[in-house]
């Protein structure tokens, strides 16, 4: 059963897990961690990409395992537009990233997902410029619009990349899509990365942010290109402190997903020392995640 009476939920990403777990398998160790949810992926690789065209029976058989594990499947990160962005000049491509929208969105209302995390990327492997600027931003009016009709939740992610590093510049693009299905999804560990101002940020768009990722980062300087993933939370600079007190200032309420990576035999331990670091952060500084 889903429990509400707690103010805050709390997943986990799916590549926080090992690729070799069966779904059922992955559902089972987040819940034995303690999460309220897992957030899928689908990302530029073919397998994960294939999630968009399985079928009902595939679908459906999935759902009822969250189900039988207490475990849904709350969010989904959808990066596969880093490969087929809206922003490109390459119609073909173009097309592509409007094919992937229609099926995420599909996936989404059937497996009972509420939010589609946006990757905030005009383009990423070929040039940018005013043009992908506009393409980009045609793209994610036309994605809303898709998403409204079911009823799904977008939330544009605050970037590793300079495009869209901040929430300032969020709001920006809120401007031109004012509707209530699109909204932030903004990364505490890229923002930080980027030397923004977190708190600043956060309380500037706290009207606007669905969801939260919690990641560790190391800073841009002038001598390092910084680090945006692969860390496990307590190895970076993010201040979770300051973030956490900030967000009960605001009296944020949304859900918050753990993002880290298997990359070891630790993976387990890693998760579970993350948490534990995060809960306790979070209730020193007067936001209880637990």
């Amino acid at each position: 059963m889903i429990h509400f009476n707690k103010k805050f939920r709390l997943g986990i990403y799916e590549k926080a897990l090992p690729v070799d777990l069966s779904w059922r398998e992955r559902l089972s160790k987040a819940k034995e961690l303690g999460f309220d949810f897992v957030e899928i992926s689908v990302d530029e690789t073919d397998d994960r990409q294939a999630r968009l065209d399985w079928s009902d029976q595939e679908i459906y058989a999935l759902r009822d395992v969250c189900i039988e594990q207490d475990m849904p499947l709350h969010s989904m990160c959808l990066s596969a537009h880093r490969k087929y962005p809206f922003g490109s000049m390459d119609d073909s491509v173009r097309d592509k990233a409007f094919e992937i929208m229609e099926k995420a969105i599909a996936l989404a209302y059937k497996l009972g997902i509420r939010c589609i995390q946006m990757a905030g990327y005009d383009v990423y492997y070929e040039p940018q410029s005013q043009a992908t600027h506009e393409r980009f931003v045609e793209g994610m009016q036309k994605a809303t619009k898709m998403a409204e009709r079911a009823g799904v939740l977008l939330g544009v992610e605050i970037m590793d990349t300079p495009y869209l590093n901040s929430l300032s510049k969020f709001e920006v693009l809120k401007q031109k899509i004012p509707s209530p299905y699109f909204m932030a999804y903004p990364d505490v560990g890229n923002i930080s990365g980027w030397n923004h101002d977190v708190p600043t940020e956060l309380k500037l768009s706290h009207q606007h942010i669905v969801q939260i990722h919690l990641k560790d980062t190391l800073r841009v300087s002038p001598d390092s290109k910084g680090q945006f993933r692969d860390l496990v939370i307590g190895e970076g600079q993010v201040d979770f402190y300051t973030i956490f007190k900030t967000l009960a200032e605001i009296d944020y309420a949304a859900p918050f997903v753990i993002e880290m990576w298997a990359q070891d035999n630790n993976w387990f331990e890693n998760i579970k020392m993350a948490k534990a670091k995060l809960e306790k952060i979070a209730s020193e500084s007067g936001l209880s995640l637990s």
